[in-house]
């Protein structure tokens, strides 16, 4: 007669599939929640490399950049950060933009996701327009 052996197992437990289920859909929730994050700071990155041919041959100036940003931002529907919180000092070869900022995604009630985001972009410039909005 032949037995089977009760001491082999072929397969999960419920109480397994539970215990896996829960960090995977966590990660997974975490990602879903972070996506309109990275996007938002892959519209803000592309129209920080979109400036030095955008500005190609013009006058230069704190002013004139960040128009520019601010109709791109307008376009690309971006809130955050405003032209305003972007950074715009003078270097050696032009100016350098800087958008440096952090942005959080809510998990749960009280349990967010702090992510921090520095962009840096320099704007060679030969003629300088003369702006008093110097940053």
């Amino acid at each position: 007669m032949y037995f089977k052996n009760r001491h082999q197992q072929a397969g999960m437990t419920a109480l397994g599939a539970i215990i896996l289920l829960i960090p995977v859909s966590l990660v997974i929730y975490a990602g879903i929640r972070l996506t309109p994050v990275y996007l938002n700071y892959l519209s803000v990155s592309s129209t920080l490399n979109a400036l030095p041919a955008a500005l190609n041959g013009q006058a230069v100036g704190p002013g004139r950049i960040r128009d520019k940003i601010e109709r791109h931002f307008e376009i690309d529907a971006v809130n955050y950060p405003t032209a305003k919180d972007i950074y715009i000092t003078r270097s050696s070869d032009g100016w350098q933009v800087e958008a440096a900022y952090d942005d959080t995604a809510t998990l749960f009630a009280g349990i967010s996701l702090q992510v921090q985001f520095d962009k840096v972009v320099t704007i060679k410039s030969t003629a300088v327009e003369d702006d008093s909005d110097d940053d």
